[in-house]
């Protein structure tokens, strides 16, 4: 009798083989993805040559047509895309729940609809009678959109071989399942399973197809990483729920610029663009008020201009609170304490007690204003200057922005994408910019002052008076 062949365990993420079965892959440290692989491996065949499917041909044969991008009418979309969606492509969309992915693809749906072609939407998250009351609120009825509630694969394709859609759009892949594969909804096989048979089907029709995909606690995609290399765009739609603001990011993309960034604000019809998002992130005053800076950050290749807010009150706890909201805690962190050293904030000339304490004995607010989140270090400047403002209780210029590193020696380091912060600032009227030094020329009607450490900045402000 032959010996019976040893089981193997093979992980679906990373393809670790283990001689028994683990509840986290010990190679990626991946749950649920360890599955019985079978005997042992069969011997290496030499592979024979097979029939084509196209003959090669050079480079400069290749039809590039039919790879062009189409817009979808929604113009930041088109942004991030790089001109729209190409047909035969496969578009990842993933975001929070409730953030607006189903509201988003809507949109685009319907505007592809009254455009281009015609759209399918595919949804196993919800029933037909509740997206098309979505619909209904946001004025999503047209005749060339049609609409299938489905979480088999199969009557997914059958809805495509009858409406012939130029534009599919599944929400989500977690909730779809394919009989021929074994595991729930969801599971690591069927993601897998579903995700490559509907590239197949998108690649070989040439419907331009858009996925959503589920996030897990810690904001990474759901499903094997494997989903991620298949399709041609990585989209991540963010946004806070008490925020009207979102954004969508592009993670990957075949067909353009893998860092730009779209902005849309959720309205009570469904959710619009926002081509000039300052108003979202400045606040209108009659006058300046103390804690109160303006800076211009960079999101991908886009300029946005935010406002960072500070508030220095005194404390009766033994440990003062710091709150932070929209900025990186351990840059704020980093920012009191060089404020706290060089120099030292004084509200007086005779203010010696606080001299010595600096902000030991005082509560710190710092948030942004609109819900962005600015975490790069071209903010520390702003911050620094909020903070002292409001320690301070003196505003700063209304027409002054601040932008630039600053590091733990209070030196002020230069930033990427200086002249773009620079324009953008110009173009929303401010005259006045403290930088960097070595920042090269300004743009016409904003004038620069290059302070080589944060007493400089602060003198530049008007803060040292």
């Amino acid at each position: 009798m032959p010996p019976k062949p040893k089981q193997s365990y093979k992980c679906a993420e990373c393809g670790n083989v283990t001689a028994r079965w683990f509840g986290r892959c010990p190679e990626c440290q991946a749950w649920g993805t360890i599955e019985e692989a079978g005997g042992s491996s069969p011997a290496l065949r030499t592979v024979t040559a097979g029939a084509v499917t196209a003959p090669a041909r050079r480079m400069r044969e290749v039809d590039i047509d039919a790879a062009r991008a189409r817009p979808t009418g929604v113009a930041e979309l088109d942004r991030v895309l790089g001109g729209g969606l190409v047909p035969g492509s496969v578009t990842l969309l993933a975001g929070e729940p409730g953030v607006g992915k189903s509201t988003l693809l809507l949109e685009v749906a319907r505007r592809y609809a009254e455009g281009t072609g015609t759209a399918l939407i595919v949804t196993g998250e919800e029933s037909a009678s509740q997206v098309r009351l979505r619909a209904e609120r946001t004025g999503a009825v047209v005749d060339d959109l049609y609409l299938a509630a489905e979480t088999d694969l199969a009557a997914l394709v059958g809805h495509v071989d009858t409406v012939s859609p130029g534009l599919l759009v599944v929400d989500s892949v977690q909730t779809l399942a394919s009989p021929a594969v074994e595991g729930s909804a969801g599971g690591v096989t069927q993601v897998r399973a579903v995700a490559a048979a509907l590239i197949a089907v998108a690649k070989e029709r040439g419907i331009a197809t858009i996925i959503v995909g589920h996030v897990t606690k810690d904001g990474s995609i759901a499903g094997p990483r494997l989903l991620e290399h298949l399709v041609d765009v990585v989209l991540h739609f963010e946004g806070e729920r008490h925020s009207t603001l979102r954004l969508v990011r592009a993670v990957k993309n075949r067909f353009g610029a893998a860092d730009e960034v779209g902005c849309f604000e959720m309205v009570d019809d469904g959710i619009r663009g926002l081509p000039d998002p300052s108003g979202l992130f400045i606040t209108a005053r009659e006058k300046p008020v103390p804690g109160t800076c303006i800076t211009i950050a960079v999101e991908g290749r886009r300029p946005i201009p935010v406002e960072v807010q500070a508030l220095v009150t005194d404390s009766t706890l033994a440990s003062p609170r710091r709150s932070v909201s929209g900025l990186d805690s351990a840059r704020v962190a980093m920012s009191i304490a060089v404020l706290s050293r060089r120099p030292r904030p004084v509200r007086a000339a005779s203010a010696e007690g606080a001299a010595q304490r600096g902000f030991s004995d005082h509560d710190i607010f710092a948030a942004t204003v609109g819900g962005v989140k600015v975490v790069e270090p071209a903010a520390d400047l702003a911050v620094a200057l909020a903070l002292g403002s409001a320690y301070r209780d003196k505003a700063l210029p209304p027409d002054l922005i601040a932008i630039g590193e600053v590091s733990l020696s209070g030196d002020i380091r230069p930033v990427t994408g200086l002249s773009r912060r620079l324009a953008e600032a110009a173009r929303l009227g401010f005259k006045r910019a403290i930088v960097p030094p070595d920042s090269g020329k300004a743009p016409r009607g904003i004038q620069t002052y290059a302070a080589r450490d944060i007493k400089g900045a602060m003198e530049a402000a008007g803060l040292d008076r």
